[in-house]
């Protein structure tokens, strides 16, 4: 009798092993399959896609809440990026603005003095000489 048991269990062990090494083959086509790059690029484009498309809708709806609040972050981000061109722009009118200022540049006038009362002009007196001796017996 163990002789044939034996026998049996050998290749009841055979079977098995037939049947594991199926079944990892398989499980390894499939991973292969999975991991091929074209399919990985297709999924990823998939999932980004999906994502952009979820934050655009998030973001719409943000903007019709606060149209104000997005209207800001707009023109900050734009300010922002634009930052070098306004500074030239900046400059360019500043000086602009110094060189005609200058080229107009005139005498300011006095402003006029109302609240003060004007007073009459000072007259000095001549000094007294002294009388020569002729002015004096005469």
């Amino acid at each position: 009798m163990t002789a044939m048991v034996e026998p049996d269990r050998v290749k009841l062990a055979e079977a098995e092993v037939a049947r594991t090494k199926a079944e990892f083959v398989g499980t390894f086509h499939d991973l292969v399959a999975q991991l091929q790059p074209r399919k990985l690029v297709r999924e990823a484009w998939e999932g980004a896609k999906n994502k952009g498309a979820d934050l655009a809708e998030d973001a719409v709806d943000a903007v019709t809440k606060r149209p104000v609040v997005a209207t800001g972050l707009v023109a900050a981000l734009a300010m922002f990026l634009a930052r070098e061109p306004l500074k030239d722009a900046t400059k360019k009118v500043a000086g602009a603005m110094k060189t005609s200022a200058k080229k107009e540049k005139k005498p300011a006038a006095k402003p006029a003095q109302l609240d003060k009362p004007v007073a009459p002009p000072v007259r000095r007196r001549a000094p007294r000489r002294a009388a020569s001796k002729t002015e004096k017996q005469g």
